[in-house]
């Protein structure tokens, strides 16, 4: 029997592998417990062999007949059954029993005395999944990858460094995204349905996505346009080097209307953009035809408070578990207050429409509560109607009776992955009268705006992205044309704008603190240092510096290679004899 049982065993592979089995469990019996010990620690290499080859579907029953046979380890066989066990259910999608097998797991251990690190590795098993494009066969993996965790002590973050969490939810959005885009909004709710307990998450509802416009004209409102719509021009870019092919794409050259709605009994989400009232999503930019190029990240983004996806005219969004009432509120808030660049341009023109008679005056202006002390600064100086600013945590708030002010124009936070970047143009009249009320501003409290002559160049130092790598060396060049480094972060609005408008050249990289150039005096000389992507959004930042009189030459430098980083956010250097090649071209000598 011995030479037989070992002839079994050498000849067995993964096409007699289910065979050979079945006659080895027939023959276990007729064993001595000797050879039974014996025949279990062939088994057991038999079913290293087959998780070698990924039959883990034999290798866990192998395991599990050598638990059967064998006294002296049969705990240590059977635990190792269950392990290949649940890879063998997970490879092959058979999802649902793995749960019991992950209970049986946790009492295997405890029998067996085990506390290594042999089990399965589940978020593995997720991310190949999730690479090979599986996202449902991955979101169940990382669902058991949860399970195993709270039980088992497993892994807490994924392979790229999300938490299981943030990953299902992550994934679940993808999900909801192509069935919502798909018109499926049903399918994708039911989608939403199967995992928001397990994350903590509320019920989403469907909602017919209209800008405020579409809105009142619907009697769900009242709208007052303060400026039409009217054509502009596009802006003429110069770059050092002579032109450049840029490839991404002109934005619309048709501005939108500026106005003052308002909307009674609206739910909204500090953080974020959109208004719901009734069965309205009531959101300009998903609304705007050119929306399908937009990857709209509202809902998306990590410290926002609610889960959103968009597609087809319609859009789904989670029920806020917690709810706070305002009776009335302007909406200052909104996806990325708190940075400067997004906050001057999409956020502080408002101000213009929100003075207007057409508002009214004793509605308190709302804005989140994590933004810096200069974006609240921006908004006293500019209330001209006494009206009290209202912080607003990270928590969902139904207005009475909300009033709302646009963008500028029509501005995506980011473009879809499969279209070219959308090249943002601002319209000169909006950020101009934006502009002399800032200014208008600061002269009625005494502060000197007369130019002095400075030359500043806007240090980046504090920064991690679109970081100008050589800039110590930059500035130590510029010293001898008679620069001084300016940290903009560390003054307050007032001082920058005062500072800006003072100089008569200003040096610096494409970022928010070049932003401020829109206050700069109508004869400053402005050179931009940037890396040499050519999708950067060259247009914007040429129409928004544009709107104070003065003119950009742009400089192109290197990138940094070998950065996991937004294109647009990578760090870069610009030699030194470029940029005083650039203040030559401009007409600034030492």
């Amino acid at each position: 029997m011995r030479d037989d049982f070992r002839r079994i065993l050498t000849q067995a592979n993964r096409t007699n592998g289910a065979a050979t089995l079945d006659t080895i469990e027939g023959a276990l019996a007729a064993l001595t417990e000797e050879r039974a010990e014996t025949a279990a620690q062939h088994l057991a290499t038999l079913a290293f062999r087959y998780q070698g080859e990924d039959s883990f579907d034999l290798a866990a029953r192998a395991y599990g007949l050598a638990a059967q046979a064998s006294r002296a380890r049969a705990a240590l066989y059977h635990l190792a059954a269950i392990r290949t066990g649940i890879v063998d259910r997970c490879q092959r999608q058979a999802f649902d029993g793995v749960e019991d097998l992950l209970e049986a797991l946790c009492e295997a251990k405890a029998a067996a005395g085990d506390r290594g690190q042999d089990d399965p590795s589940l978020v593995q098993i997720a991310w190949d999944y999730e690479l090979a494009g599986e996202a449902e066969s991955a979101v169940r993996c990382y669902l058991l990858a949860q399970i195993a965790r709270d039980s088992l002590g497993g892994q807490v973050l994924t392979v790229d460094g999300d938490t299981l969490e943030r990953k299902i939810r992550n994934l679940r959005s993808l999900q909801m995204t192509a069935l919502a885009e798909a018109g499926h909004h049903e399918e994708a709710q039911a989608l939403h349905e199967r995992t928001r307990a397990t994350l903590g998450l509320g019920q989403v509802r469907i909602y017919d996505i209209m800008s405020a416009r579409q809105a009142t004209a619907q009697g769900e409102g009242d709208y007052r346009e303060l400026v039409p719509g009217r054509r502009i021009a596009e802006p003429e870019i110069h770059f050092l080097e002579g032109p450049v092919a840029l490839t991404s794409v002109c934005g619309t050259l048709d501005a939108p209307p500026q106005y003052v709605a308002r909307f009674k009994d609206c739910l909204t989400f500090p953080r974020s953009n959109i208004v719901l009232q009734g069965s309205r999503l009531i959101y300009d930019l998903a609304a705007h035809p050119d929306s399908g190029i937009a990857d709209i990240k509202d809902g998306k983004n990590t410290d926002q408070i609610m889960t959103a996806v968009y597609g087809a005219g319609r859009a789904l969004v989670e029920e806020p578990a917690e709810i706070r009432t305002l009776e009335f509120g302007l909406m200052m808030f909104g996806l990325q207050s708190k940075n400067y660049g997004h906050w001057l341009l999409e956020f502080v023109p408002r101000m213009l429409w929100f003075n207007d008679p057409a508002c009214p005056a004793g509605f308190p202006i709302c804005i989140d509560d994590h933004m810096p002390a200069t974006h609240r600064q921006i908004v006293e100086l500019l209330d001209t109607r006494g009206r009290p600013i209202l912080p607003l945590p990270a928590q969902a708030v139904r207005f009475r009776e909300l009033g709302v002010a646009p963008v500028p124009t029509f501005f995506p936070f980011d473009a879809r992955p499969d279209v070219p970047v959308y090249d943002s143009v601002w319209p000169k009249d909006v950020l101009g009268a934006m502009r002399r009320a800032v200014l208008d501003r600061l002269a009625a409290r005494g502060v000197d705006l007369r130019p002095t002559g400075r030359r500043i160049v806007l240090s980046r130092k504090g920064f991690t992205q679109r970081q100008l790598v050589n800039e110590a060396e930059i500035i130590n060049a510029l010293a001898r044309y008679g620069f001084e480094v300016v940290y903009p972060e560390k003054l307050s609005f007032i001082e920058q704008i005062a500072l800006y408008h003072s100089a008569d050249v200003i040096v610096g990289s494409a970022s928010s603190a070049m932003t401020n150039t829109i206050f700069c005096n109508d004869r400053a000389r402005v050179v931009a240092l940037i890396h040499e992507n050519r999708s950067f959004n060259f247009r914007g930042y040429t129409s928004m510096i544009g709107s104070s009189g003065a003119e950009v030459l742009y400089i192109r430098g290197t990138t940094v290679p070998g950065e996991k980083t937004h294109p647009f956010h990578a760090n870069y250097t610009v030699p030194p004899q470029q940029v005083l090649r650039g203040l030559e071209r401009v007409g600034v000598g030492p």
